[in-house]
């Protein structure tokens, strides 16, 4: 039987081998792996901003970006405990604390053999909410009193002083609208604005009249009409120490609502309001908006007319100023220019 077998298994030792490419399975695909180095990552995102740190620095009166990381070392090792993520950049466990010196090995052989409670460490405690509205910080663009004038400085000078600093740094705008009023009348103002924080209010104009082609051309100016354009005015707070009052002709805020540009933009600064018993205004008059500075003027006066109450005048506006709230039928333009011409 072993002599039949032995040229059998020759034979097929003979036959040439399959084509290992016909063994090649099709279905298996290349699969596209990448490994991202994220060694140097503090070093790039350093050199990323570098400028922007050694400018804060000089700010600060240090000499270079290292010593800006001395003196906000706490801070920063504080924020990066705080966003440490367990299992990606912080281990899932907490390290181990040391025992103290005085504990016997029995007892701290005990604790190591203890399995822990949770994997995971415990959530930080939330926040406490900030009482004092100075420490908020105001939002990008919004500017308060600190931006114009060194409250430190100025929060040992008497009231005249404080009002002549403020007008001096307006004077040279030539398109700046600035003034004081006392805090009595701010806080009147700021309570019917929280109520009320949009309104009308017309403009005096004069406009030609209408004049017959068929008469002759008089010598003089042509002549004009009393008329009257309408404002939208609306009041915001982007701060707690900050409000905002925004003019806008009336036709163009029908034209294009939220997104109309005002033409004036009046801030009111209530940082001294406790102190010294004074709110500081300033604001600006774009140019090339249909106002004048003097206009922009008459148009805040009007506005105070109606928004700081008093009187039976006072009830009127005040009359006015709820049914354009609540936006009743009965609130008439001709009531408003009524009102509007007892201020002049």
């Amino acid at each position: 039987m072993a002599s039949h077998r032995i040229p059998t298994i020759r034979h097929l030792l003979r036959q040439p081998l399959t084509n290992p490419r016909s063994c090649q399975r099709r279905w298996a695909r290349v699969q596209d792996f990448r490994c991202i180095a994220t060694h140097d990552t503090q070093e790039r995102i350093l050199a990323k901003y570098k400028e922007k740190l050694e400018s804060v620095a000089r700010e600060k009166g240090l000499k270079d970006v290292s010593e800006l990381k001395e003196v906000y070392k706490d801070k920063i090792e504080r924020l990066r405990k705080e966003a440490a993520v367990p299992g990606a950049t912080a281990p899932l466990t907490p390290p181990p604390t040391p025992p103290p010196s005085g504990a016997s090995s029995t007892s701290a052989s005990a604790s190591t053999n203890q399995a822990p409670k949770s994997p995971w460490p415990a959530p930080p405690p939330p926040p406490t909410p900030q009482t004092d509205p100075t420490a908020a910080r105001p939002p990008p663009g919004v500017k308060t009193l600190h931006s114009f004038l060194d409250l430190e400085k100025i929060s040992a000078l008497p009231n005249k002083e404080i009002e002549t600093l403020w007008r001096l740094r307006h004077a040279s705008n030539p398109q700046s609208i600035h003034f004081a009023v006392p805090s009595a009348t701010f806080n009147s103002l700021l309570s019917t604005a929280k109520r009320h924080p949009s309104f009308v209010l017309p403009l005096p104009r004069l406009i030609p009249a209408e004049v017959d082609p068929a008469a002759p051309t008089p010598s003089q100016d042509p002549p004009t009409t009393q008329a009257a354009e309408l404002h939208y005015l609306q009041f915001t707070h982007p701060h707690p120490q900050t409000t905002t009052l925004l003019l806008t002709t009336l036709a163009e805020f029908k034209l294009r609502g939220e997104f109309a540009s005002p033409h004036t933009t009046i801030t009111f600064h209530s940082e001294l309001d406790n102190s010294h018993g004074l709110v500081l205004g300033q604001g600006m008059v774009m140019e090339n908006r249909g106002v004048s500075v003097d206009e922009a003027r008459w148009l805040i006066m009007c506005m105070q007319k109606f928004y700081v109450v008093g009187g039976e005048e006072g009830k009127s506006r005040a009359e006015l100023l709820e049914m354009f709230t609540r936006g009743d039928g009965a609130f008439k333009v001709e009531r408003l220019l009524e009102e509007a011409e007892k201020i002049v």
